[in-house]
């Protein structure tokens, strides 16, 4: 394991500092009209793992998000990413900041074409490795799990649902970490960013789990997107609201998420809400079930 993914036992994460530009009047950002799907990148056939047997489930599936849903870890990776893209197209630090924001929820190969997509390929492609080689050793190093989320996993599992990853991040990579904070014993599997998109990956689950209830947690339009495109999965969202950046669950709430919220503690009673108004409703009715709104 790269040393700079571990930490002393007992070491905290250093605070983050206050995010630069913080007081600076808010910009516009990139987000296009049409679906981010359009800004997914095409690319060649993947040879893919040994595939996964379909398999019935007790309760039903429950896929997260990594960074941002999981990880409490984006003030840290949007830095770096405002970093690099001010180094390798010149955009001014905080806009590049909240250009990334605004596009997360899909690899930040696919975020470049979408923000530049008159540049080089190749420069597109040797600022993403720089990227993800910074990401792991200025963020991951530093980066930890919300705190409800332990507990919050532990729940479900006692509760019988069936846990899996979904992340835009580089997929060992994001073993890696969930194996350092004692969280990946919790996951059935782990689709990163070398398995393709996240429309891929939830395709890919609904293959392996083709009768169970699912819903995708995430923190990004591109996720509630994807899952309300995504037959059969019903999005929730992780709201955010650190400094210099906020989706609120309202956000959230318009772009698809069945409930939303900043804190992910409640997850458990609202999936068993979600999951009793799915059952409840006649088969082939259309429309998500409904729920309480905070």
């Amino acid at each position: 394991m790269d040393p700079s993914m571990t930490r002393t036992p007992g070491e905290t994460a250093p605070a983050s500092p206050e995010d630069p530009g913080a007081s600076q009047a808010p910009m516009l950002l990139p987000v296009v009209n049409s679906t981010s799907s359009f800004a997914e990148m095409s690319r060649p056939p993947l040879e893919r793992r040994e595939p996964v047997a379909p398999r019935s489930v007790e309760r039903g599936v429950v896929l997260f998000d990594l960074d941002g849903t999981i990880l409490d870890d984006l003030a840290l990776i949007s830095r770096v990413a405002a970093d690099v893209i001010h180094t390798a197209f010149g955009t001014p630090p905080e806009e590049a900041r909240v250009h990334y924001l605004a596009t997360t929820g899909m690899p930040f190969e696919a975020q470049l074409a979408q923000l530049y997509p008159g540049a080089p390929a190749a420069l597109r492609a040797t600022t993403a490795r720089t990227f993800h080689q910074r990401k792991v050793t200025e963020a991951y190093a530093r980066a930890e799990p919300f705190g409800e989320v332990p507990k919050l996993l532990k729940r479900l599992s006692t509760d019988r649902w069936t846990l899996a990853i979904t992340t835009g991040a580089e997929t060992e990579m994001a073993d890696l970490i969930l194996e350092r904070e004692g969280l990946r014993y919790w996951f059935e599997d782990v689709l990163g960013s070398a398995d393709g998109t996240k429309r891929e990956h939830l395709a890919e689950y609904r293959r392996r789990y083709p009768e169970a209830a699912m819903f995708l947690v995430g923190d990004s339009r591109f996720d509630m997107e994807a899952a309300r495109e995504a037959p059969g999965v019903v999005p929730i969202g992780r709201a955010s609201r650190f400094t210099g950046w906020a989706l609120t669950p309202k956000d959230l709430k318009e772009w698809g998420a069945a409930w939303a919220d900043y804190n992910l503690s409640e997850l458990p009673e609202v999936l068993d809400r979600l999951l009793t108004a799915k059952r409840a409703r006649p088969s082939g009715k259309a429309g998500r079930p409904s729920v309480r709104r905070r």
